[in-house]
């Protein structure tokens, strides 16, 4: 009886399954749809209606859109399905990127109408860049103008050729559009799929060229797909309409059958990530945690980074909600109550444990444009300050500023309707009316060379009771800053060393033009201190003694020093663009991009149009969007990403600093000594 137990239980397992897509392909109405046939909804919501189960902020539902992931449960047979619904607006990019963290598989849904849109590509690149198993569904093919074969061989050629797909439509375009799958003993599919996956096997590859019919059986290439699925080497593709139903069958059968289940023992050590953090209607936070490895019951203390929590309460999904429950294993996901220090990103427990792939990272571009935010009503800044400091608790990359020499506050943005999203949370939530500037772009400054400098205790003009010496050079983009000792770890306590390591990163979001300088490497070259002196008595001496406070206040001076001897180079924002438009407007379109300094390449006709991709500034690119009807009758079409940073030309735009200034040596000495006695 335990050992048919034991195997029962072996037989159930979880999938945590994102389902991404560009905006208005269909995604949520898809979600709607597979919980409907897992009988976990009576009735199938609607995105126009507002009546979703996903969506259930009431800012989505007015709208229409997707702004924060929810998770919903369902059941396939013996599989549990961790459903999570992400936004398709590329404004709440930052929203998908956490999910990414906590998957084991994805469908993307591109529509058969729109075809391979830019969010579609970056979200494909992603994917693939993580190794995420992935299945592609073509929605709508229902809708007038759907062209199933048109998406496929868009997919093929700009997202990845390793595509498969496994049925056709017939009537598409119609309401009786049907998904008809390809019989898995179909010769000319049977071909195909071993041709396809033989690319990725030697042994098929062997059997493919030799004809042997024993290796290559339909039972054969349905195993090798699976197997290559699950490392994330090819992407079945599959047809149907979320509306109508048509094709959903075979999607679920593929995730169930193609996708990898969940991973981790549950009696080995507590290790999972948190990628939403959310308040409850008493605002206490609630973590939304993935669990890799181990259980974590009601009233156990969890580690986090730097502290630990107790948990006072557990809930998992299933079937469609959030069900209270004593614990959470390996590979479930849950909310967890008691963590009131908590934040997205944080790592339960042992991060040892946590599989590379799934460890919390940046995969897309950050934020790209900035805006100051002011209340409406001087009496409600206070207030403001503590709302936005709660949202960005539930979206960090927002990256609260605050600026206390101008009293104001700004957030970073993706893009306009982020803004709109955040204007409207404000009023609805809090009670606070604001109002934005305009936004401006988020510049970066890399350095150019090596540069280092030095200060000691007790020698003009110095005024602090420690000795730092710090060397900058460049590092690649993308790698961060990183501190690293040149001097001996035993040289003065480590809580000094810390405190310049924790200060270099702090004062290098504000360069030498006021930009983050995001990757470069800081080297301690020199330290030194005074050890703790007393009076009789034991009484501590202030004056004679070092603190770690001493080092956190001549770190930013030096290292501004060692930046300036470094150099710094402004970049800004470039967006990669593709630009579909009637050929007969292209001479006066190409002015009109040069005007806006982005740089096309050479056009490519498309039956009456023409396709232009090319790079444009970030700033520029919201007037793009306003010129474009103009400049095309309203014909023109233009997707648009993030792509890079690249140097600016001529006199680098500037960025106030928010607090006291170390390139201004008086006026920081003076405002950090002046808040070290008031303290």
């Amino acid at each position: 009886m335990q050992a048919h137990t034991h195997q029962q239980e072996k037989l159930h397992h979880t999938l945590n399954l994102g389902i991404l897509a560009h905006v208005d392909a269909g995604k949520t109405s898809l979600t709607e749809r597979l919980l409907h046939s897992a009988g976990v909804i009576d009735e199938i919501g609607s995105v126009d209606a507002g009546s979703t189960q996903t969506d259930s902020l009431a800012l989505e539902r007015q709208r229409g859109i997707t702004i924060k992931s929810a998770v919903v449960s369902f059941a396939i047979d013996d599989v549990t399905v961790n459903l999570i619904d992400t936004p398709g607006h590329p404004d709440f990019i930052a929203e998908v990127e956490r999910v990414l963290s906590v998957l084991d598989g994805a469908v993307l849904v591109v529509s058969a109408v729109e075809g391979v849109q830019a969010q579609t590509r970056v979200l494909m690149r992603t994917l693939r860049r993580l190794g995420i198993p992935t299945l592609v569904f073509v929605n709508k093919v229902d809708r007038r103008s759907a062209d199933p074969e048109r998406v496929l061989a868009e997919l093929a050629r700009r997202l990845t050729p390793a595509v498969i797909p496994m049925g056709t439509v017939h009537a598409p375009g119609a309401h009786a559009a049907r998904y008809v799958p390809y019989a898995a003993d179909d010769p000319r599919f049977t071909a195909r799929l071993a041709e396809a996956l033989a690319e990725r096997d030697d042994a098929l590859l062997s059997a493919y060229v030799e004809g042997d019919a024993a290796v290559l059986t339909p039972g054969g290439l349905r195993t090798a797909l699976a197997d290559q699925t699950r490392r994330a080497q090819v992407h079945p593709v599959f047809f149907g309409s979320a509306m109508t139903g048509t094709g959903l069958g075979a999607l679920t059968d593929a995730v169930k059958e193609l996708l990898p289940a969940a991973a981790g023992a549950a009696d080995g050590p507590v290790a999972g990530t948190v990628f939403k953090v959310e308040r409850g209607p008493s605002g206490e936070k609630v973590a939304y945690a993935r669990l890799f490895s181990g259980t974590v019951r009601v009233r156990d203390r969890v580690a986090l980074p730097g502290l630990d929590g107790k948990v006072t309460a557990v809930s998992v999904f299933e079937r469609g909600a959030a069900v209270r429950r004593d614990a959470v294993a390996a590979g479930q996901i849950a909310k967890l109550w008691g963590l009131n220090r908590v934040r997205i990103g944080d790592v339960l427990g042992d991060p040892c444990h946590v599989p590379e792939r799934h460890a919390a990272a940046h995969h897309f571009a950050p934020p790209t444009l900035e805006t100051v935010v002011a209340p409406r009503h001087a009496a409600d800044r206070g207030a403001l300050h503590a709302a936005l400091t709660q949202l960005a608790e539930q979206d960090p990359l927002i990256d609260l500023r605050q600026d206390a020499l101008r009293q104001e506050i700004s957030v970073s943005l993706y893009g306009e309707v982020q803004k709109e999203v955040i204007e409207a949370t404000l009023a609805e939530e809090f009670g606070i009316g604001v109002d934005f500037r305009e936004s401006t772009t988020l510049c970066v400054e890399r350095v150019v060379g090596t540069g280092a400098h030095v200060e000691f205790i007790d020698t003009d003009p110095n005024p602090f009771l420690a000795t730092v010496g710090l060397r900058v050079s460049p590092a690649p983009a993308g790698t961060g800053v990183e501190f690293r000792l040149g001097v001996e770890l035993g040289a003065m306590p480590y809580a000094f060393f810390k405190a310049v390591e924790e200060t270099v990163k702090e004062t290098l979001t504000q360069g030498l033009h006021g930009w983050e300088v995001p990757d470069c490497l800081v080297t301690m070259t020199h330290s030194g201190y005074w050890p703790r002196q007393s009076h009789a008595h034991a009484v501590f001496d202030k004056s004679m003694s070092s603190t770690a406070g001493d080092f956190r206040q001549l770190t930013p001076l030096v290292l501004m020093d060692a930046l300036r001897r470094a150099g710094t180079r402004v970049h800004e924002p470039m967006h990669r663009f593709r630009l579909t438009a009637p050929a007969d407007v292209f001479g006066t379109l190409l002015p009109a991009l040069g005007r806006l300094r982005a740089v096309p390449h050479a056009p490519t006709a498309q039956g009456s149009a023409y396709v232009i991709d090319g790079v444009i500034p970030a700033a520029r690119v919201h007037g793009l969007e306003q010129a474009l009807p103009g400049l095309t009758r309203g014909e023109g079409e233009l997707e648009s990403a993030f792509d890079h940073y690249a140097p600016v030309t001529g006199t680098p735009p500037a960025r106030p600093r928010t607090d006291h200034n170390p390139l201004d040596r008086k006026e920081y000495v003076q405002r950090v000594t002046r808040r070290t006695r008031v303290g």
